[in-house]
Formats: C-alpha cells, structure tokens, sequence
C-alpha cells in the first residue's frame, strides 16, 4: 500500500528526518512513536505532500500503491488526498476551518471527490456522523466548531477522513488534546473503523501505550532516524535499543500507578545540531564507548527486526539494514 525508501526531509540548511525507509501493507496497522521533535509528523505529512513552507523531501521515494507521490503535482496529490489516502489532524480546532459549520466541511469533499448532489452529500454526511458516534447528528451539521467539544471535534475529522472511503488512513497525534477517557473512546472508534472497513493504518503518537491498543508493527523515531522497528510484542515484551527501552518503562510505570517515575536525563537533539556519534549517547543510561565518536548503522535481524545501536549482542546477531 505505502512504500517510504530512505526518505530526507529538511531544508536548505538541516535534515528533519534522515534516510528512513518503512512498508505499510494491505489492511495493515503501523505505528510510528518518539517523542516530540523526533520528525513523526513530518513524516506523516510528507506522504500527503503538506510540509510546511521551506521544509521538503530532499531525496528518497514515496510510493503508495506503485504511484511516486514525490513526483507528481499539487492538482494529481489533491485528487488522491481523501480520496485513496485520509488524514487525521492532531489538532481538531485548527484543522476545523472556524467560520464554516460542520455540515459544510463534512459535506466538501463528498461533492468534490465523490460527485454526490447537494441533496445526497447531507444525507451522506449525517450517516458519517452517526457512524463515528455523534448524537442528534442532523443538529450538529448546523453547529460551528468552536460549539462542539474536543473529543466531538475530533470525531468529525474522523468522518472527514472516511468520508470517501480512503484504501489508507494517517492518523497524526488524534489524542493529543484530549483526556484520557475521551484518548480511550478515539482509539476505539479508529480500530473499529479500521477494522471494518478494512484500511490500512498509518499511526503517529508520543504515546507507545496509545499505540501498542491497535497497531501491529512499530517504529520508533529518534532525532529523525529509525533506531529500532519490530512486532508489537517485540518491542514491548523484549526491546532491545536503550531509548525503546526507556518508552516501554514509562508505560509500564503508569500503568502500575507507580508514584515516581523514572526520568530520561537530557533532551532530543535539534535539527541542524552536529553529533558526531550516537544521537543517544548523553541520553543512553548503557553507552558504549564506540558510541561517543561513530553513528550507529541501522542492523536488521532475521525476524526483519530492525534496531540501531552498536551493543555487541545486537551487531553480531544481525546484518547491515541497506
């Protein structure tokens, strides 16, 4: 469905995300995770061509469904956005335009894309809304976004990235202004609907517990680079690369109700800033002396488990991801 080969994004100056490369398979769920800086929205929005101003793909290749995204033009990636390829925003009261009701957003792309009548378009609408699990949805087409709540806002955009059927869902961060009763409800509905109407899935979240509730394989992102990529029950039951290993502690500290948790010294490196080795070496709580002066290579094992790291055990059960 979406093949990423050694993708760069940045800009004249830097690199946001360095030569990643990943697959997302048929009815497929992945998930991308890091913490923030980490380039995970940015690889989000360079599949549907809507990095921001200066920011670009600078090398590398975007396929989705055999097609070159990187090359095509604004007018041919408009026709595939929501369409064949849906997007869920992070921010639901910026993605929502203000000054437009519900019903006129929702409806939009179901005329432009789906050539539905007016007529045919609201009813269509109101049967999205319900299906996403808003009430008096025929009363909620007339209301503006500012007079729905952040978990209501974030089921139309919801709506709005199924509108027309999409063969693959990006979701960007869909709980992240949210509380974590109305988080538990969104992941629900996203596995629900992903499930029946048999997408692919493409999550992006700081969250790995968030995560590990639908996808099937994970990648997680650090400082614009894969650093460790498997089978959700290989990352969870058994990560191996140390800042996997300090995600899969948080969630299991939370979900204990430990009072005091454990705290990763430092922050992510900022794009442009020069390291000469290990990107995680002043972070690392076990760095290797091989670390502190060479980048690790990105080693891939026999399971396709990928993990970049330099530890002995790691390099000499596996080979080097080209």
């Amino acid at each position: 469905m979406l093949k990423v080969s050694d993708l760069v994004i940045g800009n004249s100056k830097y690199n946001i995300v360095n030569q990643i490369s990943f697959q997302v398979g048929e009815r497929e769920t992945l998930g991308i995770v890091g913490e923030s800086g980490c380039g995970k929205s940015m690889t989000a929005l360079s599949v549907i061509g809507l990095l921001p101003k200066g920011i670009k793909a600078v090398s590398g290749s975007i396929e989705f469904q055999g097609r070159e995204l990187t090359k095509i033009s604004s007018r041919e990636m408009r026709k595939l956005l929501g369409k064949r390829i849906g997007m869920i925003f992070q921010e639901p009261m910026t993605a929502l335009n203000p000054l437009l009701t519900i019903g006129h957003q929702l409806m939009e792309p179901l005329r432009k894309h789906r050539k539905l009548s007016k007529n045919e378009a609201r009813e269509e609408a109101i049967k999205l809304l319900k299906e996403v699990g808003i009430r008096e949805a025929e009363a909620k087409m007339k209301a503006f976004p500012h007079q729905l709540s952040g978990g209501m806002r974030q089921r139309v955009l919801i709506a709005m990235a199924l509108s027309c059927s999409p063969d693959l869902l990006i979701a960007d961060e869909p709980t992240t202004a949210l509380d974590v009763t109305i988080q538990a409800q969104i992941i629900r509905l996203i596995r629900e609907l992903q499930s029946r109407r048999q997408m692919s899935l493409l999550l992006i979240s700081h969250d790995l517990g968030v995560v590990s509730e639908i996808v099937e394989r994970i990648i997680v992102l650090y400082a614009g680079e894969i650093v460790e990529l498997g089978t959700k029950e290989e990352i969870l039951k058994d990560p191996q690369h140390p800042y996997t290993k300090c995600l899969v502690k948080a969630v299991e500290q939370l979900e204990a109700m430990e009072e005091r948790l454990t705290v990763v010294k430092g922050n992510v490196p900022k794009p442009g800033e020069v390291i000469q080795g290990c990107k995680f070496y002043d972070r690392c709580q076990t760095p290797c002396e091989r670390g502190k002066k060479e980048s690790p290579l990105l080693f891939v094992q026999e399971s396709g488990r990928c993990i970049r790291c330099w530890k002995k055990e790691i390099v000499k059960q596996s080979k080097v991801q080209l």
